[in-house]
């Protein structure tokens, strides 16, 4: 058992369906358990996922903590809500518009940015993982439409404006995937990528959009479960060298590291799952995820030993936001309508 720190703990875990079952309450009350990530089998309707997520918070505050809610709603084909939200274009949309015309794409890419978080945020949930900044090389599949663009600059300024509407809807934003995942093929889902890039290319072009966004104050950011041989033999995910030496120190990055989820197969070179999770926190993760494997769950919170640091726990709580609406409210305001108006134009 450990001691809980700022009322938060370094695991996020998923739910098997739309309700919470005994074992997840019990699971939620445990002091490794420190988040939830919902998916689209957890999504039956707005009111109903509402709901959830306030047993949810109720099971943690039943043991004094307050959890981190997520979801990956992105847009396009990685949209976990459907009904009665809004359809989201892919990102990659944003990025076909700035090259007709930069000004109206930028208002457009705030705007998505805002309705995403905003609806998002309407139904209690605390954040989503977005935006993506992966670079668009045309041979990722994984990554595909979910990409702004191949220049580095384009990414940048899309993603500045994106994140500036999502804080204006109360949201914190995590950028991924560290430092890039969109120059190779392998799907570290499936695979082990490795990018056999040189470390001065991936600076000079793939790390640029990070670099831009922890400028302006990034609040999370997701690494990949990708090798990059010329920095370091673990993937970027595990390396301290990634994310102590250079997203930390180098860069100048203070906040929330999550992990990708640890159930990937890009995970898989770090051993079982309580060795995942602790390799992943001795990299340098403020808090990991563990996804679609309940018995890898249960392993990590039978034998691993997660320390949170109470660094880990003051950035963790920052990625709260604010909740500015309720859903009603929100639906009946100029800004969400105006919102809804902008993302229609995006082709």
């Amino acid at each position: 058992m450990i001691q809980l720190l700022s009322q938060y703990s370094p695991l996020m875990f998923d739910l098997t369906g739309s309700e919470l079952t005994k074992e997840e309450q019990e699971m939620l009350q445990h002091p490794l358990i420190g988040g939830v990530i919902l998916f689209s089998r957890n999504y039956v309707s707005s009111e109903q996922v509402a709901r959830l997520v306030k047993k949810i918070r109720a099971a943690g505050k039943a043991v004094g903590k307050e959890l981190l809610i997520s979801v990956d709603h992105e847009g396009g084909r990685v949209q976990r809500f459907r009904d009665e939200f809004t359809e989201l274009p892919a990102i990659a949309s944003l990025g076909e518009n700035y090259t007709d015309n930069p000004s109206v794409a930028l208002e457009q890419s705030r705007s998505h940015g805002w309705l995403m978080a905003a609806e998002v945020k309407s139904v209690g949930i605390d954040f989503s993982f977005a935006p993506v900044l992966d670079l668009s090389y045309g041979v990722s599949d994984v990554i595909g439409e979910r990409a702004f663009h191949n220049d580095p600059l384009v990414v940048s300024k899309l993603a500045i404006a994106y994140i500036e509407g999502m804080r204006d809807a109360g949201m914190a934003a995590t950028a991924k995937h560290f430092p890039g995942h969109g120059a190779i093929k392998a799907d570290s889902h499936k695979d082990i990528p490795v990018d056999e890039r040189s470390r001065d290319v991936i600076f000079a072009r793939d790390i640029v959009p990070f670099r831009k966004l922890i400028r302006a104050g990034l609040d999370a950011i997701m690494p990949a479960h990708v090798i990059y041989p010329d920095v370091d033999s673990n993937p970027a995910g595990f390396s301290s060298v990634w994310l102590q030496d250079i997203l930390r120190r180098q860069l100048g990055f203070e906040g929330v590291i999550f992990s990708d989820d640890l159930s990937m197969e890009g995970a898989s070179v770090a051993g079982g799952f309580a060795e995942r999770a602790e390799a992943a926190m001795a990299a340098g993760c403020d808090m990991v995820l563990l996804c679609n494997n309940r018995e890898g769950v249960i392993d990590v919170l039978e034998h691993a030993n997660l320390q949170p640091t109470a660094e880990s726990a003051q950035r963790i709580q920052r990625m709260k936001g604010e909740s500015l609406f309720n859903r009603s409210a929100l639906l009946e305001s100029d800004y969400w309508q105006q919102a809804v108006h902008d993302v229609h134009q995006i082709c």
